[in-house]
């Protein structure tokens, strides 16, 4: 009996060492073949010879489009601008307003800026500040207001599921300010901070001194804010400004994001469309402000900083705007002379060593003559040797034509830094609302393309002999007049010693 169940044990043990035995076979042989496919999946591709950059075959640039979007004006003159986006539920808003620094009276300059940090730090007449603040915060939404030297801009982000919300929010700003005394207190006190502080830049100091050589001390798009003139700001003065400024017939509206346009115009309606055109006040007349002509005509300016070691320098003289007929060329002659292949860089910072930093930009504005600006950043001792370099190159490309190469590198480099202008829909809506703001025409965008593309060497050289003056030249240096070698008197044109103290 003993021996039969023995023999059943036995027999049921080698049943299952063979099915065992089975059982790794098949396991061997999936895991082989997994290996197999695996190795046969993973084994390196023959790689192709690699090819010189100017072998490389690019596909052409994509066309600047604007996408689908809608215009229209509200009955109180709010001209508004919309554009769907359903890639992200976010939706990001902005409005322009008609107003600037350059329309501040003189008495009190400083008073925009402050106007658009308080409209938003000083909460409304229905929120208070912190409870403003922490109703955002608990939304991960934004509400910001500000004023710069040519427009007024107040600005909201929010998720989509919120919008109704966060646009409560951002038209009571807009509308309702409270400037509170303690937040207008606050706001001057950190302007007082920044006054004080002012010239302990070297880049600062050169920047705010090159602005008063050429527009004038007294310009809109040069004065200073100054000790008395924060001194001089109280809160009615910003109730008045607000209310001179911000009203419906003066403000353009853009959003764009995860909305239907038909609800968008809806709530539009309900949160501006009961906002009254004010009938004694019309639009701000930027062309009646003063003309704009260059104050110093040429000359040699510098600020004597004994503590510095390298010297900071800026050369140019009044510049042109947008609308100019020769506004594509010199944008493209921007690209000749910048960036690391260009002319500036090659010669005046890699071949002769002159300089740490070295640019020369046409840079026009919208409504007024901008600048052309250049200059750098160089050794004290050098600095004599790199205005002389950085003249040089004007006069290169005044005098001589570029050659082809140089164009196309720098008609491609125009066209791909173009576009990216446009790489988003909130790109292309800020955009879209600057030409509205400044009066451009709609296919202003499109006409730059096309004549970027027919630009020729002979088009560069027109525009730099029309456009760059060497005698109009303003030289500002802020540096150590003490180690300048040789010494700056030796350029041969009188040194003009500028006087940077602040005013008590």
């Amino acid at each position: 009996m003993i021996q039969k169940s023995q023999a059943i044990a036995s027999n049921r043990m080698l049943k299952q060492r063979g099915l065992t035995t089975r059982l790794a076979q098949r396991l061997i042989s999936a895991i082989a073949l997994l290996l197999l496919f695996s190795w046969v999946g993973i084994r390196p591709v023959q790689a192709s010879p690699a090819l010189h950059y100017d072998q490389l075959q690019l596909p052409p640039l994509a066309a600047v489009k604007l996408p689908d979007h809608t215009r229209f004006e509200l009955d109180n003159g709010i001209i508004v601008f919309l554009i769907e986006d359903h890639e992200l539920p976010l939706i990001d808003g902005s409005a322009y307003f008609r107003v600037g620094s350059r329309l501040e009276p003189s008495d009190k300059i400083g008073i925009a800026n402050i106007v658009g940090s308080v409209m938003r730090s000083g909460g409304t007449r229905r929120r208070a500040p912190e409870a403003l603040n922490q109703f955002l915060e608990d939304r991960a939404a934004s509400v910001e207001t500000d004023i710069d030297a040519v427009a007024g801009r107040a600005s909201f982000s929010t998720l989509s599921e919120d919008l109704d919300d966060i646009f409560e929010v951002f038209a009571d700003v807009i509308r309702h300010p409270a400037f509170p005394e303690d937040k207008l207190e606050l706001t001057q006190t950190l302007w007082r901070g920044s006054i004080a502080r002012r010239n302990d830049s070297p880049e600062g100091i050169a920047g705010q001194e090159f602005g008063k050589l050429i527009y004038g001390a007294d310009s809109p798009y040069a004065r200073m804010v100054e000790y008395a003139t924060i001194d001089a700001i109280s809160r009615a003065d910003l109730v008045a400004f607000h209310r001179r400024y911000f009203h419906p017939n003066n403000m353009l509206l853009g959003i764009v994001g995860d909305f239907n346009t038909d609800e968008m115009r809806s709530l539009i309606e309900k949160r501006f469309g009961d906002w009254k055109r004010d009938s004694t006040v019309d639009q701000p007349d930027f062309a009646a402000l003063p003309a704009v002509a260059q104050a110093t005509s040429g000359g040699l300016f510098l600020v004597d900083q004994p503590q510095l070691t390298q010297s900071y320098i800026q050369m140019g003289h009044l510049g042109g705007q947008l609308k100019d007929p020769d506004y594509t060329p010199l944008s493209v002659l921007n690209d000749v002379l910048n960036g690391l292949g260009g002319r500036m860089v090659n010669e005046v910072r890699s071949r002769q060593g002159l300089a740490y930093s070295v640019y020369a930009y046409w840079s026009p504005q919208f409504d007024h003559p901008g600048l052309f600006v250049g200059g750098g950043q160089t050794r004290s001792d050098a600095t004599v040797p790199f205005i002389k370099s950085w003249q040089s190159e004007i006069e290169k490309v005044r005098t001589s034509l570029i050659s082809e190469t140089e164009l196309e590198q720098a008609k491609e480099s125009s066209l791909n830094g173009f576009v990216f202008n446009f790489a988003t829909p909130v790109q292309t809506l800020s955009r879209l609302i600057r030409y509205e703001y400044y009066g451009y025409p709609d296919d202003f965008i499109f006409r730059y393309q096309k004549e970027v593309e027919a630009t020729t060497v002979q088009d560069i050289q027109r525009a730099a002999q029309t456009y760059l003056k060497p005698d109009q030249l303003v030289t500002l240096v802020v540096g150590n007049a003490a180690s300048m070698q040789p010494a700056l008197d030796s350029l041969g044109i009188p040194v003009t010693p500028v006087d940077i103290a602040i005013p008590n």
